[in-house]
């Protein structure tokens, strides 16, 4: 009888162990927002403007509000993936995946964003940089219901398809673009139209770039001011996957 029961325990786990660590990986694969950083670093974005960008998001990824908003959501964390970008076949992964709910993780995932080489200079296709960053998303070992792609620039679209194109493809598949525009002082003086164009930059990330639920731009008046704007860019972001509270 004993022997009996010795089997028939054994059975049970073995019929249900697969299902259990399913059901654990599952979870620990679940984060509050699967998010898509990607930086224009084209040709506009001289090496000075390259490092204070990257200084910028660096410093935001750590700054305690951001920390507590990627902490406060159902789950405890998001996932971060940060890209840059340039001309139509100019992209790269800088950071790939990685999971963040604590000071300690936002302080590694800063380090590795700041210390990175820079990869090209280019033209500036926003297209691509969006089709890239929607590959990233369907390749990401985590899973959430909320997935953005964070557009930054200085410019428009000068190069690969159509923005709105992958625009649209992008939010068919339930995937939100927001945008940060820096702006420029003095036009660029081989384009002028590419850092001004006609009712300028914000509204032209308005119209052709962002897209998808609670879809958003915010404008940063200089590179120097990109990292403190960041920040609060960041909590809006993170902030729609924390708990709602009724007034």
């Amino acid at each position: 009888m004993p022997r009996r029961l010795v089997s028939m325990f054994v059975a049970l786990l073995v019929l249900s162990g697969p299902g259990v660590l399913t059901q654990s990986a599952l979870a620990d694969d679940r984060v509050d927002l699967l998010l898509v950083l990607a930086a224009d670093i084209s040709r506009s974005v001289d090496d000075r403007k390259f490092r204070l960008q990257r200084e910028g998001y660096a410093a935001a990824i750590v700054d305690p509000r951001v920390v507590r908003a990627m902490a406060g959501g159902p789950v405890g964390r998001i996932a971060l993936c940060f890209v840059e970008w340039a001309g139509d076949t100019d992209q790269a992964v800088v950071m790939d995946w990685t999971s963040v709910g604590n000071a300690d993780e936002a302080e590694a995932v800063a380090r590795r964003i700041k210390d990175a080489p820079r990869a090209f200079m280019g033209r500036t296709s926003i297209s691509a940089a969006i089709d890239y960053g929607l590959g990233q998303l369907s390749r990401s070992p985590f899973q959430s219901d909320r997935r953005v792609i964070d557009v930054s620039g200085d410019g428009t679209n000068n190069s690969g398809r159509p923005v709105t194109e992958a625009r649209d493809g992008a939010v068919a598949q339930g995937v939100t673009i927001n945008g940060l525009v820096i702006l420029s002082e003095i036009p660029l003086a081989t384009n002028p139209m590419h850092t001004h164009p006609p009712g300028g930059l914000t509204q032209y990330y308005e119209k052709n770039v962002i897209g998808g639920p609670g879809a958003f731009v915010v404008e940063a008046e200089s590179f120097e001011a990109f990292g403190q704007l960041l920040i609060s860019k960041l909590i809006k972001e993170i902030a729609e996957t924390s708990p709602r509270t009724r007034g």
